[in-house]
């Protein structure tokens, strides 16, 4: 992290709570990026926003939204600000196919493609090996993942069903699978922990977020700072 930003989280700090601060650092230290989300296509706000919700709720900090029809949006009613902790990365336009940019962009960063669809080459989710950077994807609500995630697929993972239902509510299915392996992975040696540069960088960022005005108050600084009044 760049000394500036540690410079500023240190002077921004005087505007949150000590309560908030220590907040943020209990979050940053279960906050992990071994596990990721990939949501292909999801067309209903509210089954995106519930799976950001989720996302939070069991410390994944990065989410990808492939956008090549529907744009996502968030419910705040559903979400309820989870969005605000995030990192969200948005893949949409720019690429002939914005699901084979996704997951090729993944793989480069070492993750394991992880299909959440039944196939005959299919695993349970308690058989998936948790060591390996995971990015879980799925599909649309109706139609599930397509035929690029099947091609560029690592792994295929199903939860086992004993109903008459067929599948899941796509943001059921997804907080299955973040319980699951968010659990055993705190329960493992995995060093699934986030860098202290990156935990620098994002509390930079929450602490941001959390102050009205923040950038006219950065300014201010940075004034002060350039005129040696600080």
């Amino acid at each position: 992290m760049e000394v500036e930003k540690k410079e500023l989280s240190q002077y921004l700090s005087q505007f949150i709570s000590e309560t908030r601060m220590q907040r943020f650092h209990e979050v940053l230290e279960e906050r992990t990026r071994h596990i990721t989300v990939v949501l292909e296509d999801i067309y209903q706000e509210h089954n995106a926003s519930a799976v950001l919700r989720s996302c939070d709720c069991f410390g994944l900090q990065d989410v990808h939204f492939i956008e090549n029809r529907n744009k996502y949006k968030i419910s705040t009613d559903v979400d309820m600000g989870a969005s605000s902790w995030l990192s969200i990365n948005r893949i949409s336009g720019k690429e002939q196919n914005n699901t084979k940019k996704c997951l090729m962009d993944l793989k480069a960063q070492g993750y394991t493609i992880v299909a959440t669809t039944p196939h005959e080459k299919d695993i349970t989710l308690d058989q998936l090996d948790i060591t390996k950077k995971t990015a879980l994807v799925f599909g649309t609500e109706i139609d599930g993942i397509t035929d690029d995630v099947r091609e560029c697929a690592d792994e295929f993972v199903r939860i086992p069903m004993h109903g008459f239902t067929e599948s899941f509510n796509i943001s059921v299915s997804a907080a299955l699978c973040m319980y699951d392996l968010s659990t055993r992975l705190r329960h493992s040696n995995v060093d699934y922990k986030l860098s202290e540069e990156e935990k620098e960088e994002l509390l930079f960022e929450w602490i941001k977020n959390s102050i009205k005005k923040c950038d006219l108050i950065i300014k201010d600084y940075m004034q002060k700072k350039a005129a040696n009044l600080l």
